[in-house]
């Protein structure tokens, strides 16, 4: 992820999309990228500078944002737009045109030091993202020297809980009812198969 895109300071801007919005057509279409990404993300970028205009957070990044109302139920609300900002513009960088595929070398012997298999990684993956009940995401992170999949429910993320995010799938309605309807294990696996930016999850893994 562009480390500017979450360095910006009140009025939070939408970071820009890494790929045109019809770049992850068919699996994605541009009708889905264009409300997921115009409207949805857009609308947490405006919440979140209209609830921090004039208070304590007004001028902080958007990380200490994160970190400073992250468990306090009086800031849910701060949080909620905040971590859905992050979330997002890291799941468009989870996702390119053209993806799926083998992983980098290291990040391939990581993940199977961790998994066994580069499939059971994938399976791991899918199995979370519909074990997750309702809206939520789908995590490989780094926890300590292991790589674990992870789900959180609606805007949590796994750095709350001490954890490294390398990739992201989205599971909240919005990110595929349009294209999929209900069918959320095949938005999922067309993800892991034809999307998903092991390039990127290897940046991460540092």
């Amino acid at each position: 992820m562009n480390k500017d895109n979450t360095a910006a300071v009140s009025p939070h801007a939408l970071p820009p999309l890494p790929y045109p919005d019809n770049a992850l057509a068919p699996v994605i279409s541009a009708n889905t990228l264009g409300f997921h990404y115009g409207k949805h993300h857009r609308g947490y970028v405006d919440n979140l500078n209209k609830l921090v205009a004039g208070t304590a957070f007004a001028d902080l990044p958007l990380l200490k944002i994160m970190s400073e109302t992250a468990g306090k139920a009086d800031k849910e609300t701060i949080f909620n737009n905040a971590a859905q900002i992050w979330n997002h513009t890291f799941y468009w960088n989870s996702l390119r045109a053209a993806g799926g595929g083998q992983p980098p070398a290291r990040l391939k012997e990581k993940i199977e030091a961790s998994f066994g298999t580069l499939d059971a990684c994938r399976e791991e993956l899918a199995a979370a993202a519909m074990a997750q009940f309702g809206s939520g995401w789908a995590w490989l992170v780094l926890d300590g020297g292991t790589l674990k999949v992870v789900k959180t429910a609606n805007a949590e993320l796994p750095m709350t809980a001490g954890r490294k995010p390398l990739v992201t799938i989205d599971v909240w309605e919005h990110a595929y009812y349009l294209d999929y309807q209900n069918r959320r294990l095949d938005y999922v696996h067309a993800v892991l198969d034809k999307l998903i930016n092991w390039d990127f999850a290897a940046e991460n893994l540092g």
